[in-house]
């Protein structure tokens, strides 16, 4: 698994049908799973856990999801992915936090404004 973060100052994206949502003050986490991921124990805990790590380093609430299937040649099954998101962003909700989905499966135009401080920007790779 592959997991970008960012602190944002703002993140929005818009779909091809013209669909646009924004958020301030966010986690944005870009993932992609891998096809090992599929037998792997703990990933959503691990994957939670980073997420929330972050967001706690500004008292962030807001989180955005994207699948981002770029930053590795292996990828998992899609429909894989699309259920680990859609439970990552449960356990995110059920902890207090606000979840933002970007539309699986759409290439989306996003506009992401980051922080400038060192842990504004953090990547890790299971």
């Amino acid at each position: 698994m592959k997991l970008l973060m960012f602190q944002a100052k703002m993140f929005s994206f818009s779909t091809p049908d013209h669909v646009r949502e924004e958020t301030t003050d966010a986690v944005v986490a870009f993932i992609q799973y891998e096809p090992h991921d599929e037998t792997a124990n703990g990933l959503q805990t691990k994957t939670a856990k980073n997420i929330k790590w972050l967001a706690n380093k500004r008292g962030f609430k807001n989180v955005v999801l994207h699948s981002f299937a770029h930053l590795s040649v292996a990828q998992s099954s899609s429909e894989f992915a699309r259920e680990q998101l859609d439970k990552l962003a449960a356990r995110l909700t059920g902890n207090g936090y606000n979840v933002l989905m970007t539309p699986f499966g759409y290439s989306c135009e996003w506009n992401l404004n980051v922080y400038g401080h060192h842990q504004a920007k953090i990547f890790k790779d299971w």
